[in-house]
């Protein structure tokens, strides 16, 4: 995770250039937004990496002399199904609709994308998957 985190921060470095270089060359206000704007994700994306590089375990990815098969095994839990991403895509699909149509959509989408993240952040908390 080091070596990704360094990345993504050397080429927000780079963007960052060419952002002031492009804002002050073409005086386009639309480019150099959007340009600023991808500084700032992948400043927060290259920041989060090398944040978290500093928590857990070296990576097979992050030793020079590793093979691949150093990498083998458990790498975290992944949920194995989830209906609640599917029902948010519903939701943000109705909201996006209700800019083209009317924002009448929106009272429709609102409790579809609440009630999906709400499921989806409570999902391992009833059932059988309740904790005790």
């Amino acid at each position: 995770m080091k070596i990704q985190g360094r990345m993504f921060i050397w080429l927000a470095v780079f963007i960052l250039a060419m952002a002031i270089v492009y804002g002050v060359w073409s005086k386009e206000p639309v480019g150099t937004t959007a340009l600023f704007l991808s500084f700032g994700l992948s400043m927060m994306i290259g920041y989060y990496l090398a944040f978290t590089a500093r928590r857990v375990d070296a990576g097979a990815q992050d030793n020079k002399d590793a093979d691949v098969a150093d990498d083998a095994g458990e790498l975290g839990f992944f949920s194995p199904h989830s209906w609640q991403p599917l029902f948010l895509a519903v939701g943000a699909s109705f909201a996006f609709l209700g800019v083209v149509f009317g924002w009448w959509l929106m009272y429709f989408s609102a409790p579809i994308i609440m009630i999906s993240i709400f499921g989806w952040v409570f999902e391992y908390y009833r059932g059988e998957n309740r904790t005790q």
